[in-house]
């Protein structure tokens, strides 16, 4: 479980400055996760790692992340907004 801390340090790396991300990102880590297990929990913080033009590609599904934990991350990201 995430502590208030940590919630408020993902929250400010979330805000990346380009609205097609912030729209993604920030309600996912408001929302979504604290329930996250510790695993995803840690793909997400991997997430926040990478480039946000890599992430835009990827959530506009122009491409897919070579890494299966990112993937899965982006994934889970885009069933929350996409729903069947």
């Amino acid at each position: 479980m995430a502590d208030e801390t940590e919630l408020k340090r993902l929250y400010w790396h979330s805000r990346r400055g380009m609205l097609e991300l912030d729209v993604l990102l920030v309600p996912f880590v408001q929302e979504v996760y604290p329930g996250l297990d510790a695993e995803d929990q840690a793909r997400f913080r991997k997430l926040l790692e990478c480039e946000d033009q890599d992430m835009f590609g990827w959530f506009m599904q122009r491409g897919e992340p070579e890494d299966a934990d990112l993937r899965r991350m982006v994934r889970m990201i885009l069933d929350r907004v996409q729903p069947d």
